[in-house]
């Protein structure tokens, strides 16, 4: 099993996840770049334009729905509430679905962005097919499980105003998860061994997450940050490997 050697105390620090992101953004404008963003960023388009029309259209009902008659008198509290909720949760699960689209494009982006950083090509760690794609499942189905009973809380009266709070926390961990298996699987580390590895920096890749996940809930910016944050990622697992 490979393991990757990071410095923990500053993989613990919040505000260099968000530094890397703020990087990840301006390095999106680096010619070398360009062909491994240009397609990932038109396949993000055309996704969140669609659920945006969807969203428009059946959203407001879907959110009254869940808000039963006696809380009626707080619905100018709960209807925000809910609907950055579920907002939230489509953007999850549509990242998830655009990001499988672009897993090509985003391998190489982490590989070209690693040798900008270093400034000398770097070769990723090889890795058998089957095992990314079982690692790939892996990571599809440890998300799965855990977000099937978080969306059944939505649907309890009184404890469905937690839920959001739980899903937010569960969105960040799942989008860390998602970018940082970019440039990890370039160091040839699969789902297991990544998960153990952000452990050790829970508190940094929660922030990461939280801000991955914040920029995916703004219009425009949304189309932008998915290929950002896989830049950032690679970034933030260079800053904090140990030995830099």
């Amino acid at each position: 099993m490979t393991d990757l050697e990071l410095d923990t105390k500053k993989g613990a620090n919040p505000l260099l996840a968000v530094q890397c992101l703020l990087q990840g953004l301006t390095w999106l404008k680096k010619p070398e770049l360009r062909k491994f963003v240009v397609i990932p960023i038109l396949i993000n388009l055309v996704i969140y334009v669609t659920f945006f029309s969807l969203g428009m259209v059946y959203l407001s009902d879907l959110i009254e729905s869940f808000i039963p008659g006696w809380l009626s008198w707080l619905e100018w509290i709960l209807w925000p509430l809910l609907f950055l909720s579920f907002l939230i949760a489509g953007y999850f699960t549509f990242t998830l679905f655009a990001n499988l689209i672009a897993t090509p494009f985003y391998g190489k982006l982490a590989e070209k962005t690693l040798s900008l950083s270093k400034g000398v090509a770097v070769t990723p760690a090889e890795q058998a097919w089957s095992k990314m794609i079982l690692s790939e499942l892996r990571r599809l189905g440890y998300l799965g499980i855990r977000a099937l009973p978080l969306l059944l809380l939505f649907v309890i009266p009184g404890i469905n105003l937690l839920a959001p709070f739980l899903w937010a926390v569960f969105s960040a961990w799942g989008m860390v998860l998602e970018y940082m298996a970019y440039p990890l699987e370039n160091e040839g580390l699969l789902f297991p061994e990544q998960r153990q590895c952000l452990r050790r920096i829970r508190l940094g890749a929660l922030s990461f997450g939280g801000i991955v996940v914040v920029g995916l809930t703004i219009p425009l910016l949304n189309i932008l940050v998915p290929p950002a944050a896989v830049i950032a990622a690679t970034l933030y697992t260079e800053k904090i490997r140990k030995g830099r």
